[in-house]
């Protein structure tokens, strides 16, 4: 603009004579008015500005918007041209899972090699077979895939009873054993004087089998006079002996074990497993019986239904030593330790502390 200005008011003669048309003319005139008014300090300080005549004028430099947050040098410093990014390398836990996939995926192919060869009906079986013999399983198995050698943590077994009993050595039972073990339940029940009354004195009991009888020896020792007392026993509803064991299948090897030292005596089975209690009841009212063996929680039920009477017992035997699978004795199971004790509360304790029963420990 300013170049043009210059131009026109350095020689406006020959532009007013070409022009022709008035408005034309009247702009020349407007020109010349300002440049006029301007003065000479407005030409010097175009002069300095502009370049001389004929010289273009330099390009205006486009100022760039400035982003928020970045300071002038930031602005000025030249962008560093931008890096491809690289891949990460193998940091080794990549590793290990493509190269069990690998393994996965040869495992795959070697058994569907296996059980196309296989006739289809064995193919479910096979399976199985084939990918515990196939040697990628094995490598697996031998070394995993990050190098280190795993290690099981194990897992430390709480100790139960049965770990407990079968570490211990067998000890036959004795009388201190259960006296110990009925004050501790009669202190919790009974009062003083009661416990005075049912205590067990040492009178009250029988030789204790020290491990190397087989019933009917020990029953042979403990009763020697047993054919008297047989033929002697005729009152029904009651019995002579009594032996206690913790289940019913413990009572019929008893059963079996007494063929030697019974006699001529009749034996009954006073267990709850398939037989009701009124049959066994009724069955003490229709026969003379000798010897009982079953559970202690039956023949408590019996007493309490009056269906057992206890006026002609003699012989109470525990089967004390006897260990089940679980290495338990009778005395070591909760159940029926606490139905021994209401067997022999229920009127055994007090016949034995009269001097008319005793107890033995087999």
């Amino acid at each position: 603009m300013v170049f043009l200005l210059k131009k026109i008011l350095s020689n406006p003669a020959p532009l007013v004579h070409t022009v022709k048309d008035s408005y034309s003319a009247l702009v020349v005139c407007f020109v010349q008015r300002m440049g006029d008014d301007l003065g000479d300090e407005w030409w010097v300080h175009g002069e300095n500005s502009g370049g001389s005549d004929g010289e273009p004028e330099p390009e205006k430099v486009k100022k760039q918007p400035q982003v928020k947050g970045k300071t002038k040098e930031e602005e000025e410093e030249p962008k560093k041209p931008q890096q491809p990014k690289k891949k990460r390398k193998n940091d080794g836990t990549a590793g290990p899972v493509k190269e069990k996939k690998k393994k996965t995926v040869a495992l795959k192919e070697h058994i569907k090699q296996q059980t196309d060869k296989v006739p289809v009906e064995g193919n479910k079986k096979t399976k199985k077979r084939i990918k515990a013999e196939s040697p990628i399983k094995q490598e697996t198995d031998a070394a995993p895939a990050d190098g280190t050698q795993k290690k099981k943590k194990r897992k430390k077994k709480k100790k139960t009873i049965t770990d407990v009993l079968a570490s211990t050595e067998a000890v036959a039972g004795c009388p201190v054993d259960l006296q110990k073990v009925l004050q501790a339940h009669l202190s919790s029940t009974r009062s003083v004087i009661e416990q005075e009354e049912l205590a067990l004195q040492d009178s009250s009991f029988l030789t204790c089998n020290d491990l190397t009888h087989t019933l009917s020896s020990y029953m042979k020792e403990v009763c020697p006079k047993w054919a008297k007392l047989q033929k002697r026993h005729t009152l029904k509803r009651s019995l002579v002996i009594i032996i206690a064991c913790s289940s019913a299948l413990r009572a019929l090897e008893l059963i079996k074990q007494l063929v030697v030292f019974k006699g001529e005596a009749k034996v009954l089975k006073l267990f709850a497993r398939h037989i009701k209690v009124e049959k066994q009841i009724q069955l003490l009212n229709n026969i003379v019986a000798h010897i009982g063996v079953g559970t202690p929680a039956r023949i408590t039920e019996l007493i309490q239904k009056d269906g057992l009477s206890l006026e002609a017992l003699k012989y109470v035997v525990l089967d004390w030593n006897w260990r089940d699978q679980k290495c338990r004795r009778m005395v070591d199971i909760p159940e029926v330790k606490g139905e021994m004790l209401k067997m022999l509360e229920a009127g055994i304790l007090q016949r034995c502390g009269v001097g008319e029963a005793k107890i033995g420990l087999f």
